[in-house]
């Protein structure tokens, strides 16, 4: 793919303190920017500064939300190489989301290429202190102008990026969960497995009401019996109960995440069973009542592991860990963080450089 450059004469200032960057709440100077038309295909590759872009009202996106979008890191090392975590993984994953809304395809080579090309002009944005990264979110959205139902013959693929801290301003500490059984977040059939701006939309309500309880993210049960756990707002989740994993399966209603599908791995290279299926929220509490219940942890790009701390499920209340981070939660922590940061050696092959910092 040839990519055009038009770079920025006015450079933004960097955050004077990367100890307070918080999570994507400035982004750096450049965006990169492609075309899709129809019987042309994607087009115009470039790199621009970071700008608006000019939306007529009745642009299609607006009305009936064609859109879809990915999220990974760029991490600089401590030798000062800056390096992604597995964006052929996010490559695919959008490909996925992109069938399912009438999209068309990126090739992955094509992804990572674009995802490259703007870590490495922007490069100086990637921060330097420890546990910081520099957040990446590429996304495509329909442009068609006109009211009608159906598939765009335009599109816009962006990619913007942001240097990070810790998603939770609770960082590594255990966080609390609400476990919601009234609203539901996807169903079979439905788009459950995509990174869609409607999936994040529908959740927003069921967060309001566990924020307003203390809870830092809501756990939601399956659409069909709200009877089984599936995923976290913005996190897969796992269990840890009587020495074995458990976690939701990804059917068509729980995301496929990065962070999961590694973590899986680690676990399973280190001897333990871990068991993709269906886990009923009753016997996750009961487990908790006979102290069976010994770890549980969200995993994401945004929080890499989140270690949980309280399951509220009705009137009752799971309490973990006795509110401390566990054994195996800080140990995947550390292998995956050690492996992003480059502290620890790439033994899976899931490290794409990008240049030197």
């Amino acid at each position: 793919m040839e990519i055009r450059y038009e770079l920025t004469k006015n450079p933004k200032q960097k955050p004077a303190d990367e100890s307070k960057l918080g999570f994507a709440k400035q982004f750096s100077d450049h965006m990169f920017v492609m075309d899709y038309t129809e019987g042309e295909g994607w087009h115009d590759a470039r790199i621009v500064p970071y700008q608006s872009f000019s939306i007529d009202p009745a642009t299609v996106v607006l009305h009936y939300a064609q859109e879809i979008f990915e999220g990974l890191k760029a991490y600089r090392t401590a030798d000062n190489k800056i390096q992604l975590f597995r964006p052929e993984c996010n490559g695919a994953r959008m490909n996925d989301s992109a069938d399912r809304l009438c999209i068309p395809n990126i090739p992955v080579e094509d992804f990572v290429q674009a995802v490259k090309a703007l870590v490495e002009v922007d490069k100086d944005w990637v921060p330097h202190i420890d546990g910081s990264s520099y957040y990446i979110r590429p996304f495509i959205f329909a442009n068609d102008v006109g009211l009608g139902v159906h598939a765009s013959k335009h599109y816009i693929f962006c990619i913007i990026g942001a240097p990070s801290g810790a998603y939770y301003a609770e960082g590594i500490d255990p966080v609390r969960i609400y476990v919601e059984d009234d609203y539901i977040r996807a169903a079979p059939g439905l788009t459950g497995f995509t990174k869609c701006g409607g999936n994040y939309a529908a959740s927003i309500k069921a967060g309001e009401m566990a924020e307003r309880q203390g809870y830092a993210q809501v756990l939601w049960l399956d659409g069909v019996e709200k009877k089984y756990v599936e995923e976290v707002g913005s996190m897969n989740i796992m269990f840890k109960i009587d020495g074995k994993i458990y976690t939701a399966a990804c059917t068509g209603t729980v995301l496929p995440g990065v962070t999961r599908r590694s973590i899986i791995e680690l676990c399973r290279d280190w001897g333990y069973e871990v068991i993709e299926g269906k886990l009923a929220i009753a016997d996750v509490m009961k487990a908790a009542q006979e102290g069976k219940l010994e770890e549980v942890w969200g995993t994401g790009t945004a929080a890499v592991v989140s270690p949980v701390k309280e399951l509220k499920w009705k009137d009752q209340v799971a309490y973990i860990s006795d509110g401390k981070i566990g054994a195996l939660t800080q140990k995947l922590y550390d292998t995956l963080t050690g492996i992003q940061w480059g502290k620890l050696p790439d033994e899976k092959g899931w490290i794409t450089p990008v240049c030197e910092g």
